[in-house]
């Protein structure tokens, strides 16, 4: 019972991060229909970022928010001069940009920081207050600050007014222009928050996996499950989605025949199992297109 609960607290812990990538894998593909295989990438260079931050002897917390807003800075950069310019160019010409991205950040960080495994420091004690081995207090504090996050933005997009005009924007870009809201400037927005997300779920999945060019690209294969377990036009089905891909990941290892070694196949299973049963996704909406 103890190795079940371990797993169920330690999957919900990781499950936080998969639902930050995937919140951030959502937002962009509202957008512009598009998965951005660059999202992991950018997640890790981010990380670095924070990571030359506390090198040059920044304290943790003065770091962390600073990189998240470089990152969004960079986020918006990344769209307005990368993504629309091409805004109307075929499908295939987004997914050789995307490519190109993920090849770039990578290349990018390997040259800066070299290739060597880096230890990433985590802000929080190693021991819990109280006795327990179920989970850890970097585990906790990943739950913590993932949930408050996703509260934050919920409460953005749900009562501030551009959180009303980027949502207006993702849904009817034509009805939006109208009313005047820049849809141009919310894409850009939501290209700067996703980034941000990112940002945040790189920083707290590092000191776990440890720090090098290549740390993302599994957790991003995650997110993409979790994003497509809970809907990619539902933010917080996908949010749900991440959580459950964590908790279905790490029971899967108590399995016998499927153990640690193939933790990512599941992740990919439920990918295929999912689009194959329902192709909208658990939360997602049946989108129809008037001709």
């Amino acid at each position: 019972m103890d190795l079940f609960l371990q797993q169920l607290f330690g999957g919900l812990a990781t499950g936080a991060i998969y639902a930050s990538i995937a919140l951030a894998v959502v937002m962009i593909y509202q957008a512009i229909d598009h998965f951005n295989f660059a999202q992991g990438e950018m997640a890790m260079f981010s990380t670095f970022i924070a990571w030359q931050l506390l090198d040059w002897g920044f304290p943790y917390w003065a770091a962390f928010f600073a990189c998240i807003v470089i990152s969004f800075l960079g986020g918006v950069a990344i769209e307005r001069i990368v993504f629309k310019p091409i805004h109307n160019a075929p499908v295939l010409s987004h997914i050789i940009v995307f490519i190109a991205l993920f090849s770039i950040f990578n290349s990018v960080a390997g040259f800066i920081w070299d290739y060597t495994i880096k230890a990433y420091p985590s802000p929080f004690p190693s021991e819990t207050p109280f006795e327990t081995t179920l989970i850890g207090m970097h585990q906790l504090g990943m739950i913590a600050i993932v949930l408050a996050m996703l509260g934050a933005i919920y409460v953005f997009f749900r009562f501030t007014s551009v959180g009303l005009a980027m949502r207006a924007a993702a849904a009817n870009p034509v009805s939006a222009r109208l009313v005047g809201v820049s849809v141009d400037w919310m894409l850009a927005l939501g290209w700067g928050l996703a980034a941000a997300i990112g940002a945040v779920a790189g920083m707290l999945i590092a000191p776990i996996v440890f720090l090098e060019p290549n740390m993302m690209l599994g957790i991003l294969l995650y997110g993409f499950a979790g994003a497509v377990v809970g809907g990619l036009t539902s933010p917080g089905g996908a949010v749900v989605g991440g959580f459950l891909v964590g908790v279905i990941e790490n029971l899967a290892s108590l399995v016998p025949f499927i153990g640690s070694e193939l933790k990512l196949t599941v992740a990919l299973v439920l990918i295929v199992g999912v689009l194959l049963v329902r192709p909208f996704g658990l939360f997602g909406r049946v989108v129809v297109n008037r001709v």
